[in-house]
């Protein structure tokens, strides 16, 4: 059986736009969970590193600034790089027992933590 010219008109749920309204409170709310990410992990690691405040502000502003990095890369595309999707990049709560292990290690520091970072990235 042929289909009909309405069916082929009909917009899959998953294509389909949503309200201004709507799109407008599910972008907050991403927003939000990118800045909750983006400030818990530094502030978890603070605490089990005894950092001063200077210190993780410093890596609260670069949690922020990598996540707006992370998130134009993957929402406009860089050459092959990038979903070309509307997303919004935020942290991972995996690597935060790896960095307190590592930086809570008597032979190694902070900086040992920042250059395990590197490679996975």
């Amino acid at each position: 059986m042929a289909s009909s010219s309405t069916d082929s008109a009909k917009v899959h749920p998953v294509d389909e736009r949503l309200p201004t309204e709507q799109l407008l409170t599910l972008g907050i709310q991403h927003v939000l969970v990118m800045y909750a990410s983006a400030g818990a992990v530094p502030l978890i690691f603070r605490v089990a590193m005894g950092l001063l405040k200077d210190q993780v502000a410093f890596l609260i502003n670069a949690a922020l600034f990598s996540c707006g990095v992370a998130t134009l890369i993957q929402t406009l595309g860089l050459w092959i790089f990038g979903i070309r999707l509307p997303v919004i990049m935020g942290y991972t709560f995996a690597a935060v027992g790896p960095m307190i292990a590592i930086g809570t290690n008597p032979s190694l520091g902070i900086l040992d933590v920042f250059g395990s970072t590197i490679g996975p990235a």
